[in-house]
């Protein structure tokens, strides 16, 4: 980053994050979303996205039509596949008569499916190939929400099954459910009268933006590989939503007046047309989903998106706090806190509290309930288990996977003060355990 660029960064922060004693709550208000946007936007130029949702363009364009197929399959069961041929056609619109030509193109290679003709091996390959594209899209999400672990397996089979074969079920029920609804003799009585009719009119035109947004809201409470809280998702589909039908329209205009790249490029532009649409809508839908997580974690608004850097002294307090929350609420038998409880305790960063979890949890120190959402407890009783143990696992973090102390070779001078060092630590500490802590407390 260029020195001036730099300072312009420290200048915008400093706007966004001054000393808000003196502030108004609509002040305040005003300036938590100024923050989330321009984070999110931050992250947006950073290329994290971008790289993300053309990934998932090459996945899309692979997995479409078995998408499509199996819950085409599920629909036709029910007399209703007919009904979810307007949602792709709606979601091509922005190509216009290109979009048309491409979705009846998709239909009749899903027509052409013969699932008796693919055989027991075909049929697995073609749910193989629409898990992956799912799996992808979790792996994009929880990569925005910070998530190492995926889901295993068994959940995968299970519930992105469940959703590709359910979803356009319920969504087809709901279009069917708004139809009736906006056919009923009460609607078309108050349609006679006004306000009412010039409100309903008006209803009609906002029910795509509020479909769409209800579907982006699902997929990010839905697909990330944690617990993303009803409101900060609604915010991000609000938001989402809005950008996506937007650029629809605005695509839709830049598509009608691009004659001259069909001149240039033929048969291919309907094609490149089609890859900057789907480029286009899988951006807006992570962006949403990073404005939520960030809603949802306002003490992640001032990590570095540059890379993990936190201090070792920062590790260490954090994992003696974290450590003290766990054993009192061990001790007193409380509520066992959850990830989103000790950030909130802690108030740092999510990431790091998740860096430290994984390594406590990793070490024995901290065990993991069954609950959901997980909770956290002492991986031993609060007297055996040593505060010096906490602390050596932080200080020693990272070591198996990269480079060990032991592996550097040191004179006898910088051997001697670095174990100085490390013996100054343990005198400190000099046996105490988490009891030491919790009892300390709880006085």
């Amino acid at each position: 980053m260029s020195e001036s660029k730099f300072k312009l960064q420290r200048k915008i922060e400093g706007l966004l994050w001054p000393d808000e004693q003196a502030l108004t709550k609509s002040k305040i208000l005003l300036l938590k979303a100024l923050r989330v946007t321009y984070v999110a936007i931050l992250d947006l130029i950073g290329g994290q996205l971008s790289l993300r949702a053309m990934s998932l363009v090459y996945t899309t364009l692979l997995s479409i039509v078995p998408l499509l197929a199996l819950s085409f399959s599920v629909l036709k069961a029910m007399g209703a596949h007919n009904e979810i041929e307007p949602f792709l056609f709606q979601f091509l619109a922005p190509l216009g008569e290109q979009g048309v030509q491409i979705g009846e193109n998709i239909i009749g290679f899903i027509d052409n499916i013969k699932v008796g003709v693919l055989g027991s091996v075909g049929l697995g390959l073609l749910i193989y190939t629409v898990l992956s594209l799912v799996q992808k899209i979790e792996n994009a999400f929880n990569m925005i929400w910070h998530v190492e672990a995926t889901r295993s397996i068994g959940e995968r089979f299970s519930s992105y099954l469940s959703v590709i074969l359910i979803g356009p079920v319920m969504m087809v029920s709901a279009l069917g459910m708004t139809a009736t609804v906006m056919s009923s003799s009460v609607v078309t009585y108050f349609m006679e009268i006004e306000p009412f009719g010039s409100l309903i009119v008006l209803a009609t035109k906002l029910l795509p933006y509020l479909m769409v947004m209800g579907v982006f809201a699902f997929i990010y409470m839905f697909v990330p590989n944690t617990k993303v809280r009803f409101f900060p998702a609604v915010i991000g589909a609000v938001i989402a939503g809005f950008l996506w039908e937007t650029s629809g329209v605005l695509f839709a205009t830049f598509v009608v007046s691009s004659t001259k790249y069909t001149a240039i490029y033929s048969s291919f532009a309907v094609v490149i047309m089609l890859l900057i649409w789907l480029y286009i809508s899988w951006l807006i839908l992570l962006f949403g989903s990073n404005l939520a997580f960030y809603v949802q974690n306002p003490s992640s608004l001032r990590v570095s998106r540059d890379g993990f850097e936190i201090s070792n002294r920062v590790k260490e307090r954090v994992a003696l706090y974290m450590m003290q929350i766990i054993g009192k609420a061990h001790h007193d038998g409380d509520k066992l806190p959850t990830q989103d409880d000790l950030t909130s305790i802690i108030s740092v960063p999510h990431t790091l509290i998740r860096y430290v979890l994984t390594k406590l949890v990793a070490n024995k120190l901290v065990v993991e309930s069954n609950a959901v959402p997980v909770t956290y407890l002492p991986g031993k009783s609060l007297d055996v288990l040593l505060l010096s143990d906490v602390i050596g696992v932080i200080r020693s973090a990272e070591e198996e996977q990269f480079i060990s102390v032991n592996t550097i070779t040191l004179p006898a001078a910088v051997l001697t003060v670095a174990s100085g060092v490390d013996d100054a630590v343990k005198s400190v500490l000099n046996e105490k355990t988490l009891l030491d802590l919790v009892i300390e407390k709880s006085e």
